[in-house]
């Protein structure tokens, strides 16, 4: 079983970004956190490393179901998307399978709110696809 769904875009790294915050925006999530690897690799240990970046997204709805229902929930919250540059205009779109993720916590009645979850990220990842 793999643990992402992932889309390769023909674009610049920030387009990449920008259509990536869009198309999580039509599924409801917004974007909580970013971090910067390339950065964060260079300051902290001194090495250079492609353009990489993470990002928190969170669809409120569904964390606060996911809340009601198992209370540590929120150590798998937020759902981790990442986008990397794997060369000139070749940027990977990779966002985690909640249903994947789930599997670890053993609570059924996670199961059918990780499916819409996983529902709603597979259409994010079709749109990048789509509009690339």
């Amino acid at each position: 079983m793999s643990y992402y769904f992932k889309a390769t875009l023909n674009t610049s790294f920030d387009d990449a970004m920008a259509k990536t915050a869009e198309a999580l925006k039509t599924e409801g999530f917004g974007v909580l956190t970013e971090i910067d690897m390339q950065a964060r690799l260079k300051e902290k240990v001194g090495v250079d490393f492609k353009k990489y970046k993470i990002l928190g997204a969170c669809n409120p709805s569904f964390a606060y179901k996911a809340l009601q229902t198992e209370d540590l929930i929120g150590i798998m919250l937020p759902c981790n998307v990442v986008v990397t540059e794997q060369g000139e205009n070749q940027i990977d779109v990779a966002i985690v399978d909640p249903l994947a993720a789930m599997m670890a916590v053993e609570n059924a009645q996670l199961m059918p709110i990780a499916k819409e979850v996983t529902d709603k990220l597979q259409r994010v990842i079709e749109l990048l696809q789509n509009r690339n």
